[in-house]
């Protein structure tokens, strides 16, 4: 028998957290899916990126709900735009990069584990609001060590793309 319990948010309900320059909502947690998923839309400014990196124990999935994502995948690149969905099965090196001046995905991490949300909360901080955070540059080291504490994920390399990669309005 399943722990997981029905799930019901308003459009502004979700736990808001502060994640590399993004403000994510969650939406379902592994605790409330009994570690079947995770899911929190994604709110993002032109220029953030991620360093390259691999999911060992989750597959990973976007749907592009506003904007324009580039995301690298195994070393080749694709775009993501509203109504697009990409997936990423676990193992697989990726990174992300958004080139639209804001973007929103949902993002489903799928099976949900404690270590993915403890990396996530770690390396981010609690929103006092729904909006983005100051901008500010990736912070590689911040994200490095809760990726180590907390091994879920492997940080492979810096962000992959290259330099005056195209950019588009949303």
């Amino acid at each position: 028998m399943t722990s997981a319990v029905p799930i019901v948010l308003t459009e502004d309900s979700g736990e808001l957290l502060w994640f590399n320059g993004d403000l994510f909502t969650f939406k379902a947690t592994c605790e409330q899916t009994d570690g079947a998923f995770i899911l929190f839309e994604e709110w993002a400014r032109r220029g953030k990126v991620t360093p390259l990196h691999a999911h060992p124990d989750e597959d990973e999935s976007f749907y592009v709900l506003e904007g324009e994502v580039l995301v690298q995948i195994d070393g080749e690149e694709h775009r993501g735009r509203p109504g697009g969905f990409i997936s990423v099965p676990r193992g697989v090196p990726h990174a992300i990069l958004v080139v639209s001046e804001t973007a929103r995905a949902l993002t489903l991490l799928t099976p949900g584990s404690p270590a993915i949300e403890a990396f996530f909360r770690d390396a981010g901080d609690p929103a006092p609001r729904r909006e983005l955070p100051p901008p500010a540059p990736l912070d590689m080291e911040r994200i490095r060590a809760a990726a180590e504490r907390h091994g879920a994920l492997e940080i492979l390399g810096p962000p992959p793309f290259a330099q005056g990669v195209p950019t588009t309005a949303g």
